[in-house]
């Protein structure tokens, strides 16, 4: 079992490293449309390549963050019945959840988009839009995107196990990480503590 749970810690931290940049691919694409509008309205002229760019860049940011998604259990999730149910019966509809739907669902895709994607590597095709780009770039996003969700949902289902046998913590809760705003309140709230602890003491010598 704590063989297992080292390769899930593994896969977190994979996709949480995955999740943290990605963010970036959108911020891109944003860069990019405006980019292609002041362009377009100073020079009139454009590009399919920039639109085709901005499409790349939101398909690799869905597809690559979709491990991360599960990661911080933010999917959506039809939860009327679910949520009254016991713990255990809940973790166990994840248990099948994975097995029986997640995981065959993301082999298949696997087997059905890498010859495709390896097949437009090869040959190099191109977009049939005048001026655009390259297609393998995007269609690598489908294996990649795959591989990341396959892989957190082999790590969410040793972690339900790992609960079930005592070995781990509740997999059903949300994981919540502190924003860069709640750090820096955080921070800022100790440091006026420790300002006021220190005045104290000094008022107290005094």
């Amino acid at each position: 079992m704590q063989t297992l749970l080292k390769f899930s810690r593994a896969v977190d931290w994979l996709n949480a490293q995955v999740g943290k940049y990605v963010i970036w691919l959108i911020f891109a694409a944003t860069a990019i449309s405006a980019l292609n509008a002041i362009v377009r309205k100073l020079f009139d002229t454009s590009s399919n390549a920039y639109l085709e760019a901005q499409w790349y860049l939101f398909a690799w940011s869905f597809l690559a963050a979709a491990g991360y998604t599960l990661l911080h259990r933010e999917h959506v999730r039809i939860d009327v019945v679910n949520s009254h149910l016991p713990k255990t019966v809940r973790v166990w509809i994840d248990i099948v959840g994975y097995t029986l739907f997640l995981t065959p669902i993301c082999l298949v895709a696997l087997y059905l988009c890498t010859p495709q994607a390896i097949d437009m590597f090869v040959s190099g095709e191109m977009s049939g839009n005048p001026g655009g780009l390259i297609r393998w770039p995007v269609w690598l996003a489908l294996p990649v995107g795959f591989t990341l969700l396959l892989l957190q949902g082999w790590s969410e289902l040793i972690k339900c196990i790992a609960f079930l046998r005592g070995a781990g913590p509740d997999p059903t809760e949300k994981r919540t990480e502190k924003s860069d705003e709640e750090a820096l309140a955080e921070a800022l709230r100790a440091q006026q503590a420790d300002g006021g602890s220190r005045a104290g003491a000094s008022a107290r010598a005094h």
